[in-house]
């Protein structure tokens, strides 16, 4: 995948990604004060009472933003990100996190407004691009119904996209087989992936040469070098590969731990797991990993095994 925003704690300097102290400071700062019982909004409040700089490098904090912080895995470490937060903390975090939710009555209902978000943001159509959403028809009589249809299917008064439509039990059937085809085949998260390096461009190649130039003649204190350098940074940072795989494949491996076959749709793994789901006229489906492995599934056959 790659990555178009930097996580706050981090910047980039001559094409390498660093840490930003200042910032790694508030990332500590917010961690530990929750681990030690400050909520959310109370951690925000301090952080802009005291003028911290967020993400934006404004002293503005919400719940939102410390939330994001929480939750964010980078702090972890990875191939592209040195670790800020060790595991016993970060885990110390999530448990507490979710104990709060638990307790606020914060989890998940089927028919919540939060679901139907959650299933917006995963279903693509495959035809335009769009996103689905949920088309209600008959609100409110016996004859009631709803399906899961591309967003542009209408569109300024007019059926534009005619891609298929889907009912919540098409999506979760979907779901299901998609994973239980990853649960019989295990093997699959257990292979590495061949990592490739940056490619280059005419662009980078052009500045290589002239920086090079510039080098060979000892103009190091010019100008025109700290910018190209500078330049060179940002092209590398466009085209890099931030590759996840190895730790979304461990996200899935522990979604689906003590999992043999899944009978029942559960939300938690689908929002854990689940990158998007992309629904094709022809009646293909493809269900997107977070780590990037896919599985095809038929609109028709998921039909017949209701």
């Amino acid at each position: 995948m790659i990555q178009r925003h930097m996580p706050i704690g981090y910047k980039l300097v001559d094409g390498k990604v660093i840490f930003d102290e200042e910032k790694v400071v508030v990332i500590k700062k917010i961690f530990q004060d929750y681990q030690d019982g400050l909520s959310m909004n109370a951690i925000a409040k301090e952080l802009t009472a005291k003028g911290f700089l967020n993400a934006n490098n404004k002293p503005n904090w919400n719940h939102g933003s410390v939330g994001k912080i929480l939750e964010n895995v980078k702090y972890l470490g990875d191939d592209f990100y040195s670790q800020i937060i060790d595991k016993e903390t970060f885990e110390s975090v999530q448990k507490r996190r979710k104990k709060k939710e638990q307790a606020l009555g914060r989890t998940l209902q089927p028919n919540s407004m939060k679901n139907q978000s959650l299933y917006s943001s995963k279903l693509i159509c495959g035809e335009c691009g769009d996103v689905y959403r949920k088309y209600i028809e008959h609100a409110g009589r016996p004859s009631e119904k709803s399906n899961w249809k591309c967003k542009r299917y209408i569109y300024q008064n007019r059926v534009c996209c005619r891609n298929l439509f889907l009912t919540e039990k098409d999506i979760e059937t979907v779901f299901l087989s998609a994973t239980n085809k990853i649960l019989s085949r295990k093997w699959m998260l257990d292979k590495g992936k061949k990592k490739e390096p940056p490619r280059s461009t005419l662009e980078i190649r052009k500045l290589e040469e002239r920086i090079k130039e510039l080098e060979e003649e000892e103009h190091f204190s010019s100008k025109e070098l700290s910018e190209l350098i500078f330049k060179r940074a940002k092209a590398y940072y466009s085209i890099a590969k931030i590759d996840d795989y190895d730790y979304n494949t461990e996200k899935i491996k522990q979604a689906l731990a003590d999992k043999e076959q899944l009978t029942k749709f559960d939300e938690d793994i689908f929002i854990n797991i689940i990158k998007q789901i992309v629904i094709y006229k022809d009646g293909r489906i493809l269900v997107e990993f977070i780590n990037g492995i896919t599985m095809e599934e038929d609109h028709e056959k998921i039909r017949e095994g209701e």
